[in-house]
């Protein structure tokens, strides 16, 4: 894999609180902080990407099934599960992407952050496979994007629904690679 680095960008998303206490992996978050420390070494822009609604709920919708079923000020200001976990926390220059929905993309302001930053190449890490890494992936392949998923440096309660996306769905749109191979070819 040749890695141009001025055109690409590293996703780390909902890498919040809430999402990290579900994963048992105690391997996990050490193994997206090498990806995070990775792209910073090779001047890659790490993204941050969360998940967070205004206060009042005015940006859930009753009919969205996923979100309003979520407790009143979850994910709202001031909900502390909200907090990207500390282990891989953004730095003060590093930006961070506040989504509405699933995908990156959904309520953002991502694809001006990225136009405006000459980004092409999306590399993706985050919590859940079957949700922000699914969907931001299929919207930036829509986009034309090019993209790399970096397997291991996801994570989805569902084992076997991970590892479908990652060896079967996912090399459809994007190359899938690991965290060791990926921080290789940027180092």
């Amino acid at each position: 894999m040749n890695v141009t680095t001025n055109n690409t960008a590293l996703l780390a998303m909902d890498l919040q609180a809430a999402m990290v206490s579900h994963i048992k992996d105690a391997d996990y978050l050490p193994r997206v902080r090498r990806a995070i420390d990775a792209a910073r070494a090779a001047g890659i822009p790490v993204l941050h990407v969360v998940l967070g609604f205004r206060s009042g709920r005015s940006d859930i919708c009753d009919r969205n099934k996923a979100f309003s079923g979520l407790p009143e000020g979850a994910f709202g200001p001031g909900d502390p599960n909200a907090a990207v976990h500390p282990d891989v926390a953004p730095r003060p220059d590093e930006a961070v992407i506040t989504k509405k929905r699933f995908s990156a993309f959904a309520g953002s302001d991502l694809e001006l952050v990225l136009r405006s930053g000459g980004i092409s190449h999306l590399v993706l890490a985050g919590i859940a496979t079957s949700g922000v890494v699914l969907s931001t992936l299929r919207q930036a392949a829509d986009l034309d994007y090019r993209l790399t998923v970096l397997a291991d440096g996801c994570a989805d309660a569902d084992e076997e629904v991970h590892r479908v996306l990652t060896e079967k769905v996912f090399p459809r749109q994007a190359e899938v690679t690991t965290v060791e191979e990926w921080a290789k070819t940027v180092g």
